[in-house]
């Protein structure tokens, strides 16, 4: 499973695609230049039960981490990975 990420310094997008559709994405806005907001996250049902959201909460806090980015988990699927997930405290804002 390829998680893809488009960035245009403004806005991005953590999605899988298959056969030329997303099928999963999460969303993010940045909120000045060391913050962005994830604002929502996607799922096909074909994907269900299978990880996939984590995955790309996962992918996001990759990209947070190395680029020394917090975040503001407005979508609640986001914002419930966090408070589960405490070795992603640290990208907290």
């Amino acid at each position: 499973m390829n998680i893809q990420q488009e960035d245009n310094t403004k806005k991005g997008v953590f999605y899988i695609e298959q056969d030329g559709s997303r099928i999963a994405q999460m969303t993010y806005t940045y909120a000045g230049p060391n913050k962005i907001i994830i604002d929502h996250t996607e799922v096909d049902e074909s994907l269900k039960g299978q990880g996939v959201g984590y995955k790309l909460v996962d992918a996001a806090v990759s990209f947070m981490r190395e680029n020394d980015l917090k975040v503001i988990p407005l979508c609640p699927f986001a914002a419930s990975v966090f408070k589960k997930k405490t070795e992603y405290s640290d990208r907290l804002f």
